[in-house]
């Protein structure tokens, strides 16, 4: 991932952020990088589920990062309630390696990003930034993780699904195989030299022709159809 910081325009208000993890060293941590720029503000904390609902609808942030394994109620029962709110806020799930299982339930329950504690502090930002910006984020290294473990161990439909590719023309291809390398539509439009509204466009049509929900969907199809290769 990029670790571009984009400058907010001057009067820009802040997207709100909620912090939920049942450990306080880590919302301290996650506090110092989200609250260290000026289009990021960290309106509260939460140390389970049960206080993420509420502080939900107390806060009403924008986005709230939530952890997976929790006392009392677990994050994937608080993002499957949330998400099913009309105007909820976006979820990041923040995880560990060893929770891949949880987070991919996340993500089909709704989240919009998935990302590991220990990442980067400017590959968090990237991340919450385009989750806020209405993508879909897996950072790539997890990506990879979650296709072995859930792809490759389904019924085999590769050539189904590469027929399917067909629908496709060469330029979306290379579009749905950047998404599946975990790349942002600013880098994807960096890449291929082109406009981010170019990649948006393409990644739509994408999703239209396959009948793909959204950009995690589409990363799963990717390497079904063997467009992408684990280990390629």
């Amino acid at each position: 991932m990029s670790g571009r910081t984009p400058t907010p325009a001057p009067g820009a208000s802040s997207s709100r952020v909620l912090i939920c993890d049942d450990q306080q060293l880590i919302r301290m941590g996650l506090r110092m990088v989200i609250d260290s720029q000026p289009d990021l503000t960290v309106v509260g904390e939460a140390a389970d589920g049960d206080a993420a609902i509420a502080s939900v609808a107390a806060l009403e942030p924008d986005l709230v990062l939530m952890d997976v394994r929790m006392p009392g109620l677990d994050g994937l029962a608080a993002t499957e309630h949330l998400c099913a709110q009309p105007d909820g806020p976006q979820i990041l799930v923040v995880t560990t390696f060893d929770l891949d299982e949880y987070a991919y339930a996340a993500l089909r329950a709704g989240a919009s990003g998935f990302l590991v504690k220990d990442a980067p502090a400017e590959e968090i930002l990237v991340t919450v930034r385009a989750v806020l910006r209405g993508e879909v984020m897996v950072a790539p290294s997890l990506t990879r993780r979650l296709v072995e473990r859930f792809v490759l161990q389904a019924p085999a439909s590769a050539a189904a699904q590469h027929n399917r590719l067909a629908a496709l023309t060469e330029r979306e291809r290379e579009v749905l195989a950047l998404v599946a390398k975990g790349l942002a539509n600013g880098e994807i439009a960096d890449r291929l030299f082109v406009g981010e509204t170019t990649v948006k466009t393409h990644l739509g049509r994408v999703l239209t022709k396959l009948g793909l929900r959204d950009r995690i969907h589409a990363v799963i199809f990717a390497y079904e159809s063997g467009l992408i290769r684990v280990g390629g």
